[in-house]
């Protein structure tokens, strides 16, 4: 997609509001929704954390003005999903392909391994096809094009302080994509279409769920994310200091404080699982998994000179505590010369991807293009400290102020 910069605005279409361009990300774990909505359009309506004029492209093309929105839903409840895309009336908003029978159904854009399993299901319930889209295709069209398209898309967090990070455009390239979704991919990035995934694991966002739910019985990620705000890890893991009786390990470098091994006081205590707290249990459970990607993550861009790691997708969710261990672990392995960075709407790279796809392939000669002025959003205090709210999401809601450019 290409990044145009201008002074001069079109003038938006005078016409009713609509919500149009949907599309999809359906995850193992999560579905994800991008969809556009006109600004006039309240029942769509959220408030904007971020906002990017846009410039027509060629004099006299008209243009919509409005939002990009994001929405998520669990898979496993993907009922919810399709009653909510009812009830936005999102069903409406495809196409139909070119020289297609009038009577052929409305198609979607979809990306992800559930836009194959589900595809019946969606064809059942709101009578659309989902029109599938490459996912690692997607993941990298939405990752380049908000490091671009948004001022305050990526920053750095580390040790409780958040600070936005300015993308060169002429220096994005080559990078390091962490998704972390069920499983987690790790992709070299080398250009608008240029990618490898060059390595992965299956200890993710599924994992973290999954023995959660086993080992405390949290119905939810959400439950289970809340619940390790308030555990102590070290409880059950077994730190370099309780080898050492409680000295560092200074001839290499570990302080007494470093895991030495993820549950490994679970070994010489005589406890059974109910005799651990479940908060305790998630805490460490998440430093695991967090701890481990981290490293894998730098130890493959350390493979290909990469200095820049960028992590996304919903495991992270905007929690400071994943993102400080993520980062920690980053700074570690490459003794403070790789940073970790973090993108605000890292659970919908797939999604924007899939909408962005509209134009790749021609329907309705979609044109979106976005740069040049942001919304108020205050970057000078990046070095503040960020809070977690409630949930723990830093980042859910956050719709894109926007246009899109019709021929």
């Amino acid at each position: 997609m290409d990044i145009v910069e201008s002074k001069q605005i079109s003038e938006p279409i005078k016409s009713e509001a609509q919500i149009s361009h949907l599309a999809l990300d359906i995850g193992g774990s999560l579905i994800k929704l991008v969809y556009f909505s006109t600004n006039s359009d309240s029942s769509a309506s959220s408030s904007s954390k971020d906002s990017v004029a846009v410039s027509s492209g060629n004099e006299g093309r008209p243009v919509l003005e409005g939002k990009l929105h994001f929405a998520k839903f669990e898979t496993a409840k993907i009922n919810d999903c399709i009653d909510f895309i009812r009830s936005k009336q999102l069903r409406l908003s495809g196409f139909q392909k070119h020289g297609a029978p009038a009577g052929e159904k409305c198609t979607i854009k979809a990306t992800g391994g559930g836009a194959y399993k589900y595809a019946d299901l969606f064809k059942e319930k709101l009578g659309i096809c989902l029109d599938k889209e490459d996912e690692m295709d997607c993941l990298v069209a939405g990752s380049n094009f908000l490091l671009k398209a948004v001022h305050t898309e990526a920053f750095t967090y580390m040790d409780g302080q958040k600070e936005f990070v300015q993308i060169d455009h002429d220096d994005l390239y080559p990078y390091m994509l962490v998704n972390i979704g069920s499983g987690v991919s790790m992709i070299k990035v080398d250009g608008p279409g240029k990618f490898e995934r060059v390595s992965g694991t299956n200890v993710g966002g599924g994992t973290f769920w999954g023995l959660g739910r086993l080992l405390t019985k949290c119905k939810s990620f959400d439950e289970l994310l809340e619940l390790s705000h308030r555990g102590n890890n070290r409880v059950i893991d077994m730190l370099v200091g309780d080898i050492y009786g409680g000295m560092d390990y200074t001839k290499i470098g570990l302080s007494s404080t470093t895991i030495a091994s993820s549950f490994g006081k679970a070994i010489s205590d005589n406890k059974e699982l109910e005799d651990y707290k479940p908060e305790d249990i998630s805490r460490s459970l998440l430093r695991m998994i967090s701890n481990n990607i981290g490293q894998i993550s730098y130890l493959n861009a350390l493979r290909f000179g990469l200095k820049r790691i960028f992590f996304a997708g919903f495991f992270i969710r905007g929690h400071a505590y994943t993102m400080d261990t993520i980062a920690v672990a980053v700074h570690f392995w490459s003794k403070g010369e790789a940073k970790a960075m973090f993108l605000k709407h890292e659970g919908f790279l797939g999604a924007l991807g899939s909408f962005m796809s509209y134009e790749k392939h021609g329907f309705l000669n979609l044109k979106v293009h976005q740069l040049v002025q942001q919304s108020p959003v205050d970057a000078s205090r990046g070095g503040d400290k960020i809070h977690d709210p409630p949930n723990g999401e830093l980042n859910e809601n956050q719709s894109i102020d926007c246009s899109i450019c019709l021929s």
